[in-house]
């Protein structure tokens, strides 16, 4: 007859073993994570994941694996926004990973570049020249010579009837016009430079159509935070140019990591209040 001691010593050492083992699946990275993740930086290792590894493994698994699962965004448009966002939140950091990761998957210097110069009238220049140098050691880094090739369609006499026209095409010639006709005299400039400046000037540039600017412009905006009536009209903006609800709801899914729930959830609600209202 075995002895009952080493028969229980037996059992717990198994029971023991097969708790480790969990505990190991438990804190690996998934396989669907990996693969995204090379996707994006083929054989790169976060230094995160010396230090912390649990960080790692918990956002790794949750954003490129879970996240990324929940719809078809194609990856040089997920790639785009998400990295539109790190400027709205002012994330150098992250932001040259994903400068990088676009590259890597395709994504054109110009369409980088033309990210880049949509901030500057909605983030403002102060928080976008340092992303524009990094931006440019990057392209050096890569041998991708500067300056680009210029991409406006705009000239100083025709940059305002231009920008007035795709606000319209935008957001609806009501409502441009009413926005005009309602202004207070002392304020009536600052109109024209929303028709002229911020759309002559940036959004009728080439480089990236108008369907992919709205929702670039609407990743500054979900990142930058404070700013939930400007959130509002890019929502309906982007619904008349074709990017229905369930695009925006794909976009502020693949936000989530990157600018938190409060954010993500402010903009949902904005969706939502246009949607009932449409």
């Amino acid at each position: 007859m075995k002895n009952p001691i080493i028969i229980l010593t037996a059992i717990i050492m198994f029971g023991h073993t097969v708790q480790l083992n969990a505990q190991n699946m438990g804190s690996r990275i998934t396989e669907a994570a990996h693969k995204n993740h090379e996707k994006l930086w083929p054989g790169y290792e976060s230094r995160a994941k010396a230090t912390d590894p649990e960080l790692i493994k918990v956002f790794d698994n949750f954003t490129f694996d879970e996240v990324i699962s929940h719809d078809s965004m194609d990856i040089k448009t997920r790639v785009l926004l998400i990295m539109a966002s790190t400027i709205g939140s002012q994330a150098l950091t992250e932001y040259r990973m994903f400068a990088n990761a676009a590259l890597n998957v395709d994504v054109t210097p110009v369409e980088v570049k033309e990210v880049l110069y949509q901030a500057v009238p909605y983030v403002g220049i102060s928080k976008v020249i340092d992303f524009i140098y990094a931006t440019n050691e990057i392209f050096a880094e890569r041998g991708i010579e500067l300056p680009l090739e210029g991409q406006s369609t705009t000239t100083p006499e025709t940059r305002y009837e231009t920008g007035l026209a795709l606000q319209k095409e935008i957001f609806g010639k009501e409502r441009i016009e009413n926005m005009y006709a309602t202004s207070p005299k002392d304020l009536l400039h600052i109109q024209r430079y929303l028709s002229a400046n911020c759309f002559g000037d940036f959004v009728a540039r080439k480089g990236l159509d108008i369907k992919m600017r709205e929702l670039v412009t609407l990743s500054f905006l979900i990142a930058m935070g404070g700013t939930e009536s400007q959130i509002k009209g890019h929502i309906q903006g982007n619904a008349n140019v074709g990017n229905d609800r369930q695009t925006l709801i794909n976009l502020m899914t693949q936000l989530l990591p990157y600018v938190g729930y409060p954010r993500t959830l402010n903009a949902i609600n904005c969706l939502n209040e246009v949607s009932q209202r449409r």
